[in-house]
């Protein structure tokens, strides 16, 4: 639906004139390259997609939150005075999370009529939950009669609202994607200290086609944890030698060359060396693009994925199989899983004429390996959380 169409749906649901009607929306993300960095002190780089969260919203003068999606059949009424009592909400939570968060920072923030659109698919990996949080954070500060908000602090407030409120440990990749994404860049990040850099990434000719394995991760917690143990570790180790060093992500690649045998436990040594190379990944990625050579780029995704294969460990057959097909399909630059691994999807970098036999062969041959179907997402990268206007 385009602008026109949810507004005219908004009334539809909620009554009333359009006079204050106003239109705010923020993208999903992926992460092109950097993974299991994050939590290391180390690189990451999203992009956000040309799939977004969009919310229509009309202030309201009584402190009520009025909220739809247009692909739910939920509605969710809440008071901003009792702000505490929304927490387990099946859906609508979040956004009182964010509610609650921006109060607590000082924001003027009213009640307000709000209808969701999300063209980002849920559960696939792509930060539906992120983009909810930042596009309703600038809605709020702007209906409450704010400025445009600073984006930084909206991706924080979005972290918060998932950390506080919900009671979701996540890190803040995903809402600082959603909401400092820039068309045709991507976000180069140290997750150390959030500095960052946009780093042209010129898709001429070629498009991201993510590609959902379905698999359910009853892996994905546990085996997170334990990796984070491992290189916690195996950290502690290297800091013997690097005293200096804070975290992983402080370790360039030569140093762990020359200290690595200090690990002696090869499981330890080998999940490190992971983290190590995949900064050192990121930061080749970034040399790579800023020279316009997006084929050394993919060559650097590729390596990724076999690094989160053999070293890591987080992949498993249906990402394994996804990335092994797309990778006979000419026109592809580069394929690797993304995210947190065990299942949920993968990235490829597919040239336009390339797509739809990407998505007939890797698909057919993902089913017949492995017995249900994949499903594929095709995107662009697109501009972060704004307001938009018809």
């Amino acid at each position: 639906m385009n602008l026109n169409d949810l507004k005219q749906e908004f009334l539809k649901r909620f009554g009333g004139d359009d006079k204050d009607i106003r239109f705010f929306t923020s993208p999903g993300r992926v992460n092109l390259i950097g993974e299991h960095t994050d939590y290391n002190g180390g690189f990451v780089f999203p992009a956000a997609l040309s799939m977004n969260t969009t919310i229509v919203a009309r202030p309201r003068n009584d402190g009520i939150l009025r909220m739809q999606a247009t692909d739910l059949d939920i509605k969710v009424e809440g008071s901003l005075l009792e702000i505490e009592k929304y927490k387990d909400l099946e859906w609508g939570n979040y956004q009182f999370g964010v509610a609650s968060e921006l109060m607590k920072a000082g924001y003027n923030v009213i009640g307000a009529d709000m209808l969701y659109h999300d063209t980002i698919p849920h559960g696939g990996g792509l930060s539906s939950s992120a983009a909810i949080e930042v596009a309703t954070a600038i809605a709020m500060v702007m209906l409450g009669g704010g400025q445009a908000p600073d984006g930084v602090e909206m991706a924080k407030i979005g972290q918060k609202a998932e950390n506080n409120y919900i009671g979701v440990n996540c890190g803040i990749m995903d809402q600082f994607a959603s909401a400092m994404g820039k068309k045709n860049h991507a976000i180069f990040l140290n997750c150390k200290d959030l500095s960052f850099k946009l780093v042209p990434l010129a898709l001429d000719g070629m498009k991201i086609v993510i590609s959902n394995t379905n698999k359910k991760r009853s892996l994905a917690a546990s085996k997170y944890n334990e990796r984070r143990s491992e290189c916690e570790i195996g950290f502690e180790i290297l800091k013997k030698a690097l005293p200096n060093a804070t975290c992983l992500g402080d370790v360039t690649y030569e140093e762990f060359e020359a200290n690595k045998y200090l690990i002696e436990n090869e499981t330890v040594r080998k999940r490190v060396a992971h983290v190590i190379s995949e900064d050192d990944r990121v930061l080749k990625s970034v040399e790579a693009l800023n020279k316009g050579d997006i084929v050394k780029f993919g060559e650097l995704m590729t390596a990724s994925h076999h690094s989160l294969r053999d070293l890591y460990e987080v992949t498993g057959e249906e990402l394994d199989t996804l990335v092994e097909e797309a990778l006979k399909i000419d026109g592809v630059l580069g394929s690797r899983m993304t995210g947190a691994g065990f299942g949920g999807c993968t990235v490829s970098i597919v040239k336009n004429e390339a797509v739809d036999e990407f998505i007939k062969c890797v698909g057919e041959a993902y089913e017949r390996r492995i017995g249900y179907k994949a499903s594929f997402y095709v995107s662009e990268v697109d501009d972060g959380g704004r307001e938009v206007f018809i």
